[in-house]
């Protein structure tokens, strides 16, 4: 979920004149010109970050019958993603203080469509190896999207992040509604096995040519002592607090991603139709990532926001699960709903509860980090336990007791607080009006 990316925040429209906010070379010398790029190439990013992932699922059953894939290797190829995005989440900061967010950001498309054109070309090898490096290569776009966007366009970053929010779950969309379609119209074979694999690298290439544009832009060097580190955001309890609402929800939703496409085939509905279900579960994803990212810039704080998306989550998990088929429809609407809405809320959390650029990016690295570790259980959790059960009425109570730990998180991330700035004691009152205010 990224949050994070953050998939930043801190006052959105915050951040002293020199925090992070300059870049190398001069901006462009139409600004209206350079915004549009820049804005299309968020876009271009944002709507290869989930496709690869998302368009697995609906398929699993076909590629366990044509590729051998085992039940285990499945939980585990559920997972892999969700653990590269929280190993890979640490060393973003210090990566882009090195060559520069733009610069990082465009070497990470170029990542994703090498690792996914590998796993197509030799999957007996490579699915895993190939799985990593995309996954590797998402992670560093989840972190460093948000603070560049709060250091590009900060008085932008409430609509920015809702866009490129949108554009995520839309490339998610159309990857689980293609998934089973693409996969019997080229034969259901080895071939159509490895066009699953691979068909998202070309997405990504041309992501990387309208990322082109922005390689001449660049971080500035390393923030001077004192400044905020990803591991310094241990200190604060705040960190924690918005790691903690970032990890649960992309537990949830990785968890539900993975598997309710199984769930609602064992439930009797139609390989098809499971998939088209997943899609629609993003749609709504797309609906409230858009527009909760706006709403929080104009709020005072977000608690009611946070508890707002979470009961959605939880309403839609339970009909979903415990529901007759008739209701899975309007459950996986207001499933995603919950879950755009949250997913949003944490992205944003990793501007608004930060100082400063600087802090953003080590605050989304920290809590995408560790959340992304913590949401890594999720998909091979449920495996196991529906496995172990030969149902779903454990799994899906595990999600709705993790629900409950989210709820508690929001409420404490929401607050009207900020870590990082220089001189701050930890987890200060943000000591300017929040945006819209």
């Amino acid at each position: 979920m990224a949050a994070g990316a953050g998939p930043g925040r801190g006052g959105p429209g915050g951040g002293a004149p020199g925090d992070g906010g300059a870049a190398e070379a001069p901006p462009p010398a139409g600004p209206a010109a350079g915004g549009a790029l820049l804005t299309a190439g968020i876009l271009a990013v944002a709507f290869n970050m989930r496709g690869a992932i998302t368009g697995l699922p609906p398929v699993f059953p076909e590629l366990t019958r044509v590729a051998g894939l085992s039940a285990a290797a499945e939980s585990v190829l559920a997972g892999v993603p969700v653990l590269g995005f929280a190993l890979f989440s640490l060393v973003a900061p210090a990566l882009a203080r090195r060559l520069g967010e733009e610069r990082v950001v465009g070497l990470a498309l170029a990542l994703l469509a090498g690792g996914l054109a590998a796993r197509a070309a030799a999957p007996g090898i490579l699915l895993f190896p190939g799985t990593v490096v995309a996954s590797c290569a998402i992670a560093l776009m989840n972190v460093l999207l948000p603070s560049l966007v709060k250091r590009r366009r900060p008085g932008q970053a409430g609509l920015l992040v809702g866009l490129y929010m949108m554009t995520l779950t839309t490339g998610a969309v159309i990857a689980a509604v293609i998934a089973v379609p693409a996969f019997i119209a080229a034969g259901g074979s080895a071939g159509a096995v490895r066009l699953t694999y691979g068909m998202w690298a070309l997405p990504a290439l041309a992501g990387a040519v309208a990322w082109l544009p922005q390689l001449r832009f660049r971080t500035p060097p390393p923030p001077p002592a004192g400044r905020a580190g990803v591991l310094e955001m241990a200190r604060h309890a705040l960190a924690w607090q918005v790691t903690a609402f970032m990890g649960l929800q992309s537990l949830s939703y990785y968890a539900t991603l993975s598997w309710f496409p199984t769930m609602f085939r064992d439930h009797g509905i139609a390989a098809a139709a499971a998939g088209n279900l997943l899609a629609l579960m993003n749609a709504g994803n797309a609906a409230s990532g858009l527009v909760v990212p706006v709403l929080a810039h104009r709020a005072r704080d977000q608690r009611a926001l946070a508890a707002v998306a979470v009961a959605a989550i939880a309403a839609g998990l339970a009909g979903a699960a415990f529901g007759p088929n008739e209701a899975a429809i309007p459950s996986v609407c207001v499933l995603g709903l919950g879950q755009g809405g949250a997913f949003g809320l944490a992205v944003y959390f990793f501007t608004a509860r930060a100082a400063d650029g600087h802090a953003s990016a080590a605050l989304s690295g920290f809590a995408q980090g560790a959340g992304y570790l913590v949401a890594s259980l999720g998909p091979l959790l449920l495996g196991l336990l529906h496995a172990v059960t030969g149902g779903w009425t454990v799994p899906a109570s595990v999600l709705l007791a993790a629900a409950a730990g989210q709820l508690a998180a929001g409420l404490l991330a929401g607050r009207a607080m900020t870590v990082g700035a220089p001189g701050h004691r930890p987890d200060q009152p943000a000591a300017v009006t929040p945006a819209g205010r």
